[in-house]
């Protein structure tokens, strides 16, 4: 038994989820969040996501701290009223601003996964993955694409690549998958391939404490 729990555990301790505050009209999608969920309970991974209990937030978050793992959610004071509905899952923080978010969501996790979601979560993932282009953050990144749901999007970074905006070691930075066992296999065998624009210690931002143009507050 003691063998078995070890080849659950995962290399991430924390991992980071982007998703909808919406549901989708189809029920892949809750389902894809339940299954991710249960990935993450099942490798002994905590949660870090965006505060909400509504949509797919509040399936994911359910899921991981009834699976008995820490879940964080964080969230800008503006956006409780609208994505918080009922009780509150795990540890909730609130911050300032959507900036804050990020930063502070990126400074607590160590990979980022992206379940489906609007221009919100989009924006998260895209964040995410041209930071690690720049070199400012060496975490993985994967995109839970459910059933075809990013197949545009991803086809858009291939075209990015043919027409010469994309770099094709840059490409590889989004690691994508349709299932979310399959994703968390490829997301611990993960390794970088390009090279980052600025090395990471040359950005001035402690452990992405700040978000990239913003000075860090005083301690």
């Amino acid at each position: 038994m003691e063998e078995d729990n070890n080849k659950q555990r995962s290399r991430f301790r924390k991992i980071c989820v982007f998703c909808g505050s919406h549901s989708g009209h189809r029920e892949v999608f809750s389902h894809a969040a339940i299954e991710l969920g249960n990935e993450l309970v099942k490798r002994k991974i905590d949660l870090v996501y965006g505060g909400g209990s509504v949509g797919l937030m509040g399936l994911i978050s359910r899921r991981v701290y009834e699976g008995g793992f820490h879940v964080l959610g964080i969230i800008p004071k503006a956006l409780m009223p609208i994505e918080i509905s009922g009780e509150t899952v795990g540890d909730v923080r609130v911050v300032a601003d959507m900036h804050e978010r990020k930063a502070s969501m990126a400074q607590e996790a160590e990979a980022f996964i992206a379940l489906p979601g609007g221009y919100g979560t989009m924006e998260e993932l895209l964040e995410m993955i041209t930071w690690s282009q720049l070199g400012i953050h060496k975490k993985t990144v994967g995109l839970l694409n459910v059933d075809g749901y990013y197949n545009s999007l991803l086809a858009l970074f291939d075209t990015g690549v043919e027409e010469g905006f994309i770099k094709p070691g840059a490409r590889n930075i989004v690691v994508s998958a349709p299932t979310a066992k399959e994703l968390m296999e490829k997301m611990e065998e993960y390794t970088p391939s390009h090279k980052h624009v600025a090395a990471h210690e040359s950005w001035k931002v402690e452990e992405l404490g700040a978000y990239p143009g913003q000075q860090s507050k005083p301690q």
